[in-house]
């Protein structure tokens, strides 16, 4: 496949390092787009991996080969994260990250965009779209829906490697991820705190019930805090983010996405397909 790589600066100036996969899809089909990007190409999915993720990661190439179906599709490595510069926060800056990707994907020619957010990034992706009115719709998978969670095991071991030097060593090393040791200062609003500005957008939640990261009712906490229209898909044998995604899910959240923002037609952001994508109030995948 054909994968364009590009440096993007952010709005603080941290640089990232992004790539774009055209279309793959029959021409006339579910998004529109003629398989060759560019002007012609209608809809993008922009991806925003999980915690220690790369758009260079077998798990998030396999999910953008799988959405290239359905339009063109913008990965990036958010900051402190494979090849781009800075230090991760852990979903605070990380917005700046996500707009400018929604950016290239806009100057690409695309009229609609979508994020699909992962885990961290899901969370992420919720607060860029109540920050900023440049998405068409939203993707929530996995994602906590509030700061500080330590009820598993994971979870806690996380946090060991976020707080302490020694943690944040062993990511930079052997995981490949640079973690800033700076605290929170202010404390941005959780993800639960912001949803409910992103309607008219529409929003679908996704979590798994065999997720050994985040429970469920981190998922019903952001459903119940966004506005309409939203959907909740709670998978049954699903685990967490990108790697446990198998091909249905990927294939039935493109799908979601080509409906909520208006099949073929097109938008030029800021929510416009909310209104004739009709998104239904609650569903199950």
């Amino acid at each position: 496949m054909s994968v364009t790589f590009t440096r993007l600066p952010a709005a603080d100036g941290v640089i990232i390092e992004a790539a774009h996969l055209p279309r793959t899809g029959p021409p006339g089909g579910a998004g529109g787009a003629d398989g060759a990007g560019g002007a012609a190409a209608a809809l993008a999915f922009v991806v925003a991996h999980g915690f220690t993720g790369s758009a260079r990661r077998p798990s998030v190439q396999r999910v953008a080969e799988a959405l290239a179906g359905s339009g063109g599709v913008v990965t990036f490595d958010f900051r402190g994260h494979g090849g781009s510069a800075g230090l991760s926060t852990l979903g605070n800056l990380e917005v700046l990250d996500v707009e400018a990707a929604v950016g290239w994907a806009r100057t690409l020619g695309y009229a609609r965009v979508v994020t699909v957010g992962w885990s961290m990034g899901g969370s992420v992706v919720v607060r860029h779209a109540a920050l900023y009115p440049s998405v068409d719709a939203v993707v929530s998978v996995s994602a906590p829906s509030r700061w500080g969670y330590r009820g598993t095991r994971p979870m806690r071991r996380l946090h060991w490697v976020v707080e302490k030097r020694l943690g944040r060593l062993v990511s930079r090393y052997a995981l490949g991820t640079r973690i800033s040791g700076a605290r929170w200062d202010p404390v941005p609003p959780a993800p639960a705190e912001v949803a409910g500005r992103i309607a008219p957008t529409p929003l679908l939640v996704v979590h798994g019930e065999q997720d050994a990261y985040f429970p469920v009712e981190h998922a019903q906490a952001l459903y119940d805090a966004a506005g309409h229209p939203k959907e909740l898909w709670i998978e049954p044998g699903y685990g967490h983010a990108e790697s446990a995604a198998d091909g249905g899910l990927l294939r039935r959240i493109a799908d979601w996405a080509v409906a909520a923002t208006g099949g073929t037609g097109g938008g030029t952001g800021g929510g416009t397909g909310a209104a004739a994508g009709g998104a239904t109030d609650r569903g199950r995948g």
